[in-house]
């Protein structure tokens, strides 16, 4: 499985060590922190750890979304196995100077591709705060449903889910 993506717009690299400050400036960014969680990353030492332990994560696929021209880092697309979740869950942050430019659908819609084709996921989640509509409006681009409210650690998200095309991959020759 590849483990690089490219769109017309976009490249996406797996995390590495070298993304660790523009991971700082991400994770501590007003949407990371209001939508995600402030994860308590204050300097480029925290943010080395951080992107080590996700790329050691057995359970974490992270990439990083970078303009095709500049090589830009913009966003990162999630692919995680959660412990409260059956299936992996798709997931999405960009810095807010390149939010409203469809980088995240675009980012975001590669991966789903890949991985709906794929039989070891018969099902794509993703879970959002019910105030993050920007969110919200993207998983439904992204053929996602509505499927109900979970509570997890004392929090309610809503959960999303799509099925894969496992059908379409039986029917290839």
């Amino acid at each position: 499985m590849s483990d690089n993506f490219n769109t017309s717009r976009l490249i996406l690299d797996p995390l590495h060590p070298a993304d660790a400050t523009f991971m700082l400036e991400l994770v501590n960014s007003d949407g990371w922190i209001r939508f995600i969680g402030n994860r308590n990353i204050k300097n480029s030492a925290n943010a080395m750890i951080y992107v080590d332990k996700l790329r050691k994560d057995p359970n974490v696929r992270c990439w990083t979304v970078k303009l095709r021209e500049e090589k830009t880092p913009v966003g990162t697309i999630t692919f995680i196995k959660r412990k409260y979740l059956d299936y992996h869950d798709i997931g999405f942050a960009f810095l807010p100077e390149y939010n409203g430019r469809g980088y995240a659908e675009e980012a975001a819609s590669a991966v789903m591709t890949h991985f709906r084709l794929d039989p070891e996921h018969p099902r794509i989640l993703a879970t959002t705060l019910r105030e993050n509509e920007n969110s919200i409006r993207l998983l439904k681009k992204l053929g996602l449903e509505f499927e109900r409210e979970i509570l997890v650690e004392k929090e309610t998200l809503l959960l999303f889910g799509v099925d894969t095309d496992i059908e379409l991959l039986q029917a290839l020759p």
